[in-house]
């Protein structure tokens, strides 16, 4: 029976980071880490490293195309991929390729990548890992996304207030109030992570991620 890996591998991402010590842990307490009921789920639960890491995939053939080197988790959290590493048939250096878990089947106990060929992964773009700068970048540029879009739906409350009635004058400007010092705030958390060094960049990410999620949610919400 055929089940794609899609689903095992999207229930790392509820538990990632939620593993903790196992000692003085009480089901149904509120605490870090997980609870004894918990834990034993986890226990009976599905594995990357039993399961995929190290495995390897074969095509519809029986062919070998190469071996599981790593499951990446989109930070969404909607949709994962298989980092497979295609050396050592190639004569040269790994060849690490990003495959959708969706592509990936289990059949009698092997990893199967229908319609895979060695030829097809070597002809794919090479897998490489974004460093710590280029995660940097693209963090920033998504938080001035946000802001950025805020600030839009603050233009547009401050117009509709300016030609609202009393009362809807009255609750826009206080939405809008509200919206800009969340705005401000936003920029602040922003600021001082990209002032921070290149090393410590992350120890203000978590700040700056809460402050875009209000905007997120000023975003989602309609007004007036």
């Amino acid at each position: 029976m055929k089940k794609t890996l899609l689903i095992a591998a999207l229930s790392i991402a509820a538990t990632l980071g939620a593993i903790g010590s196992a000692s003085a842990q009480v089901a149904g307490a509120t605490s870090l880490g997980v609870s004894v009921t918990e834990l034993n789920e986890i226990a009976l639960g599905w594995s990357a490293k039993k399961s995929i890491l190290g495995k390897t995939i074969y095509n519809d053939s029986g062919e070998k195309i190469g071996k599981v080197q790593d499951l990446i988790i989109a930070p969404d959290k909607s949709v994962s991929y298989l980092i497979i590493g295609a050396g050592g048939f190639v004569g040269i250096g790994r060849h690490d390729v990003a495959i959708p878990a969706t592509q990936i089947q289990e059949q009698s106990g092997r990893l199967v990548m229908a319609g895979a060929s060695k030829e097809v992964v070597k002809s794919m773009p090479r897998f490489e890992y974004a460093d710590d700068t280029a995660k940097r970048d693209r963090f920033i540029a998504g938080a001035e996304r946000d802001i950025s879009k805020a600030k839009v739906k603050l233009g547009n409350m401050e117009s509709k207030a300016a030609a609202a009635t009393a009362d809807a004058k009255t609750k826009l400007d206080q939405q809008a109030g509200v919206l800009q010092k969340d705005v401000t705030v936003a920029e602040g958390k922003l600021s001082e992570l990209k002032n921070a060094s290149a090393k410590r960049w992350k120890e203000f990410s978590a700040d700056v991620s809460a402050a875009t999620a209000r905007l997120r949610k000023w975003l989602d919400t309609a007004t007036g």
